[in-house]
């Protein structure tokens, strides 16, 4: 049996595409391999939305390609965001990549496998605006009982920092009713928590409805009866309605948690930044949301040293979040993309400056987040069982305030055995910076 071995980097919005591809190769009889000698065909789905990202993609295309000579290795396709801007720049200097395939053409990765196992060279790539039809069926790789649910393909935001809408094309609502069908089938396999992640969730539905339409969703997923959990990623704070706070305060299914990338709080930056909002609107949002629901849980991400970023507002930004207190941050510093117009603006700022702001940024967020942990000792949470530290004798486990992968976690100690994706009541005992510590009640 054909043996492949897939590797899936950057997002979870790449994520569901290497399932869905995975699931289509599975269903024509290809058996799906972690043994890196095994495997007759690689898989690598690539990320390019930073520099690090680009780095790392071709580090591990080249890392694999060498499997064709210490292993079994006949073929090694690339597909992705990577190679849907360099499908030219890898055939010349990765020749060891067999076929490529463009971020809308998953579809035809069956048809690649064919024809590399044939000795053929085989490249696709739809229209960047083409949508690929839904697939319910894929392999679920999130190793617990969490999965995403990709609502909606591309960006037309356009910020002047980001390459998404050029490798990715312009924004496309996945029809409700697949999204239900999809949502089935992940529940049907033991998800008991989704992910709603697509480049912008909060305007889903308004280039096929004319409106947006994640409230009603939201509604459509709930009924879903296993469904326990329904996380929102990827808000932005001008299209957050109060419809969807309404949604979200009302349906007991909805964590109360928004990850809402910010990227700056001064308007000259959000301005040079193509941002659609300004630091008023971002406050009065932020307020909303919190006079609503007051457990909410609020992330964000914020870039530092963007160009013509002055010392000023670096200190500006700092004042901003020691004010809002997100409960989780991450910063990245900033990544100059070519073929975006922030590549090519004056003032670039100097790596060093850069690397400083960010740790700064992250040092109060750390002073954050300890106080704002420190407030949760003594409250009971609902928690999911995700593993157990043999070393440690403690139970890994997340509540609603906390995304998978990329957020802190919930450590518990337990005499009785308690099984992965278990929802248990923990009242929490201590914390440190980014997690919680807590017993069974």
């Amino acid at each position: 049996m054909i043996q492949i071995l897939f590797v899936s980097l950057g997002c979870d919005k790449n994520l569901v595409d290497s399932e869905v591809m995975l699931g289509l190769l599975q269903d024509k009889g290809y058996s799906i391999t972690n043994e890196e000698k095994e495997a007759d065909v690689a898989v690598i789905n690539t990320c390019c939305f930073i520099h690090d990202a680009k780095e790392e993609s071709i580090e591990n295309i080249i890392e694999v390609g060498k499997l064709k000579q210490t292993g079994k290795l006949k073929a090694l396709i690339v597909t992705g965001c990577l190679a849907q801007r360099y499908k030219d720049e890898i055939h010349k200097e990765l020749p060891e990549v067999d076929a490529i395939l463009g971020t809308t053409s998953t579809e035809s990765i069956v048809e690649a496998v064919e024809e590399v196992l044939k000795g053929k060279g085989y490249d696709h790539f739809e229209d960047i605006d083409y949508l690929p039809p839904s697939h319910e069926k894929r392999v679920i790789t999130s190793g617990t009982y969490m999965g995403y649910l990709k609502i909606a393909e591309g960006c037309n935001k356009h910020c002047t920092y980001c390459i998404i809408p050029k490798v990715r094309g312009n924004f496309r609502s996945v029809p409700m009713e697949d999204l239900v069908a999809q949502a089935r089938y992940l529940v049907s396999n033991g998800i008991t928590e989704i992910c709603l992640v697509a480049q912008e969730t909060t305007l889903y539905g308004v280039d096929i409805y004319g409106e947006k339409r994640l409230p009603e969703l939201l509604r459509k997923l709930s009924e879903i009866e296993d469904l326990e959990w329904i996380r929102l990623l990827y808000c932005y704070p001008e299209e957050i309605t109060k419809e969807l706070i309404a949604e979200m305060k009302d349906n007991p299914k909805v964590c109360h948690y928004i990850d809402m990338p910010l990227q700056h709080c001064e308007n000259d930056v959000l301005r040079r930044m193509g941002r659609r909002t300004t630091k008023e609107e971002i406050k009065q949002t932020i307020e909303y949301i919190r006079s609503e629901i007051p457990d909410i849980v609020l992330r964000t991400s914020l870039i530092a040293g963007f160009p013509g970023e002055t010392q000023e507002e670096h200190e500006a930004l700092l004042e901003f979040i020691d004010e809002v207190e997100f409960n989780h941050l991450g910063v990245f510093t900033y990544s100059p993309e070519e073929d975006t117009p922030a590549a090519g603006f004056e003032n670039q700022v100097e790596e060093a400056v850069k690397e400083q702001w960010r740790d700064e940024i992250m040092e109060l967020q750390q002073e954050i987040s300890y106080d704002l942990n420190s407030t949760m000792v003594g409250k009971t949470l609902k928690v999911i069982v995700e593993g157990y530290l043999y070393k440690e004798q403690m139970y890994v486990c997340r509540s609603y305030m906390d995304a998978p992968d990329i957020d802190g976690c919930v450590f518990v100690a337990s005499e009785d055995e308690l099984l992965t994706g278990d929802f248990i009541e923990v009242t929490i005992t201590d914390f440190n910076e980014y997690d919680l510590i807590g017993e069974i009640r």
